[in-house]
């Protein structure tokens, strides 16, 4: 499908047809129709190496020698042949991609300027739609090597396929029959029918705002769009934008994480079970999501977007899935058997050694980040993505021989200007860590052991058994370097504000915790009636009628904005100093017994934690690394928090003590 020429006014179409072959007599093409500027030449070659467990192209050893890793942890040099492993198949990867598609950047294009498809197999197949009446005797699609593509020409000044309307790839493989299915590099998909999404330019949503610069820390605000009313019913992505953006920003929060951007059929899913990894989701249009990434970026807030590409929907109807017809992992999206499903998700798991696949997966990053203007990712899942074994029924105690070994398959992503945080529960070293020096390249790391502590805590030990070294340890329990985003589903303001000021590098809050929102979330399914009762966010839309009338949400809230505030006045996040010096559960300076103090200093702050149920204490000496006199900058006892003001000295001094 080629664009109108009313959009390519100042650049010269040309046609490539590419082809690959490895030395196993496996091979991938597609046919792409790419615009070039003026005086830009192609210098792409025909052929290229397919890797799968060796490479024809190697980096030097004494590269491999240096790796910057070990300078930070030598305790990792044991295992130094795994990283050589490790960064030799990075390394031969980049340039096979370089030599034969002119770089990542290249490589990871192939978005839609033709109809194409990525399934293997000697079969027939057409383009089938309201454009022709579902008749695709006309519309025959070339394969080469795997890949379908067709170019239909304009008629006139207009597409030959309308805006808007539905279309499908149709195919018949081995056993005669004809199966329809939604294309993979769909835009825009409804529940069992692919959407042909091309709007003239007078629909077109017009982004007006530049990116706001890349915070020193992120502070998040995690979202689910479709559950953000305060009404019985799914948001829309425009809702979303001018009820709930403003509060985000009126908190301090920097970052909004989107979640269930990506079509999924299943919406109790919440998210995961993606079909259709181009397409935004159908409870909304591509262009109405356009809305809240600009307004957001007008309010300097970025936007980072819940990414999966750790598995795909089993739906075969509409999903990925579907183009799994019998053939070999080399020939397919995902592995065969055992290894291609991941039982406790119901879901189907990549072949990332496939050329095809890399190009589908950083493609489809691409496409987020420039068609959308999405600033980075959170990836799902990344301990599926780095294990053999997917981290299924597997305990990580921390023991380096459970990260390197041949259970380990490591995937790297470059994406230079985007934020991008691993949700990974194993602790694989390095995952924080530049690829140069032989990481995994994320910013961040998702701290998901403090969640679960907090649980843990509140569910199964009682307020007098609280280990105060227990939970200090947890809290900084991450490695040197490696940056964590900490995060607690609670309501309680304390563990809120230290596992921001302990737990990591970032902080991030889901919505409704910030201020104690009331329901449990339950999406419509069978067993509710499929209703939306308590799939939305209780009354957050009304924010600021409720922070009016109610004292309990006008107090949680009001200190969750007191708590980014702190950040952005003290930067204490983004601080490298980050002495523990008291959380003992004797107090042997106050010569206190079953004290629960915890107190810690990050940056220029000092915080001072009491976690007793019942005592309160004057005169409470704790360490601090600088004498002089200090301010309280921020108490949760005042009474603008709910509290009964004790602390009302707003100087305190002290010599070694504070």
């Amino acid at each position: 499908i080629v664009r109108s020429k009313q959009y390519l006014v100042t650049q010269k179409p040309v046609d490539l047809a590419l082809g690959y072959r490895n030395p196993h007599g496996y091979g991938f093409c597609f046919a792409l129709r790419r615009s070039i500027q003026e005086g830009v030449t192609s210098h792409f070659k025909g052929r290229a190496v397919m890797t799968d467990d060796k490479s024809t192209m190697s980096s030097t050893e004494e590269d491999l020698e240096n790796i910057g890793i070990f300078r930070i942890c030598p305790s990792l040099k044991p295992y130094k042949d795994h990283f050589k492993y490790r960064m030799k198949r990075y390394v031969d990867q980049k340039k096979l991609i370089e030599e034969y598609e002119g770089g990542l950047e290249e490589f990871a294009q192939a978005t839609f300027p033709v109809y194409r498809n990525s399934v293997y197999g000697r079969w027939e197949a057409q383009i089938i739609g309201d454009f022709n009446g579902w008749d695709g005797s006309n519309h025959q699609i070339k394969n080469q090597f795997g890949v379908w593509s067709i170019k239909i020409p304009d008629t006139d000044g207009n597409s030959a396929i309308p805006h808007n309307s539905r279309v499908k790839f149709r195919f018949r493989h081995g056993d005669g029959v004809w199966v329809d299915r939604i294309s993979a590099w769909i835009k825009y998909a409804t529940p069992y029918d692919g959407v042909y999404w091309d709007p003239p330019l007078s629909e077109r949503y017009q982004f007006k705002y530049p990116r706001p610069p890349k915070p020193k820390t992120p502070r998040i605000y995690e979202a689910h769009v479709g559950m953000s009313s305060s009404e019985p019913r799914i948001n829309s992505y425009r809702e979303f934008a001018d009820e709930i953006l403003p509060h985000i920003w009126a908190n301090n929060y920097n970052t909004v994480q989107l979640m269930a951007v990506m079509e999924h059929s299943y919406y109790a899913s919440f998210g995961y079970h993606v079909t259709n990894f181009f397409a935004v989701s159908s409870r909304s249009t591509p262009e109405d999501l356009k809305y809240p990434i600009d307004k957001a970026h007008s309010l300097g807030l970025q936007v980072l977007m819940d990414v999966i590409h750790s598995l795909a929907s089993n739906n075969v109807t509409d999903g990925l899935n579907g183009f799994d017809v019998g053939q070999t992992s080399q020939d397919s999206y995902f592995h065969t058997g055992d290894r291609g499903y991941h039982k406790l998700w119901d879901s189907r798991l990549f072949n990332y050694a496939n050329w095809e696949v890399l190009r589908f997966l950083l493609s489809n990053l691409r496409w987020w980040l420039h068609e959308l203007k999405f600033d980075g990712f959170r990836f799902d899942g990344v301990t599926s993505m780095l294990y053999h074994h997917h981290g299924i029924n597997i305990v990580f105690t921390g023991d380096y021989n459970e990260y390197f070994s041949e259970a380990t398959d490591v995937v790297l992503y470059i994406l230079p200007d985007a934020t991008v945080i691993a949700e990974d529960v194993s602790g694989m070293p390095g995952l924080g860590q530049p690829v140069s020096d032989g990481g995994i390249g994320f910013d961040y790391r998702l701290a998901m052991a403090i969640p679960d502590k907090w649980i843990d805590y509140l569910k199964n030990k009682n307020d007098y058994a609280w280990s105060m070294k227990e939970i200090s340890w947890s809290l900084t329990n991450r490695r040197y370097t490696e940056k964590c985003v900490s995060y607690a589903e609670s309501h309680d303001q304390m563990i809120h504000f230290i596992t921001m000021a302990l737990g990591g590098e970032g902080y991030l809050n889901f919505m409704g915790n910030e201020f104690g929102h009331p329901e449990w979330i339950d999406f419509p399914r069978e067993g509710n009636g499929w209703s939306n009762e308590k799939c939305r966010l209780c009354c957050l839309s009304e924010i600021y009628v409720i922070i009016l009338f109610l004292e309990l949400v006008q107090f949680m809230n009001a200190f969750d904005r007191a708590m980014n505030l702190l950040d952005d006045n003290f930067s204490f996040l983004a601080s490298t100093k980050q002495i523990v010096s008291s959380a003992d559960d004797d107090d042997k300076v106050n010569m206190l017994p079953n004290d629960c103090y915890i107190v810690f200093e990050r940056g220029d702050l000092i915080f001072v934690f009491n976690f007793h149920p019942e005592n309160t204490y004057e005169g409470y000496k704790v360490g601090c690394d600088l004498p002089g006199k200090y301010r309280v900058v921020l108490d949760s006892d005042a009474w603008e928090f709910g509290g009964h003001g004790r602390v009302r000295s707003p100087n305190l001094s002290g010599d070694g003590y504070g």
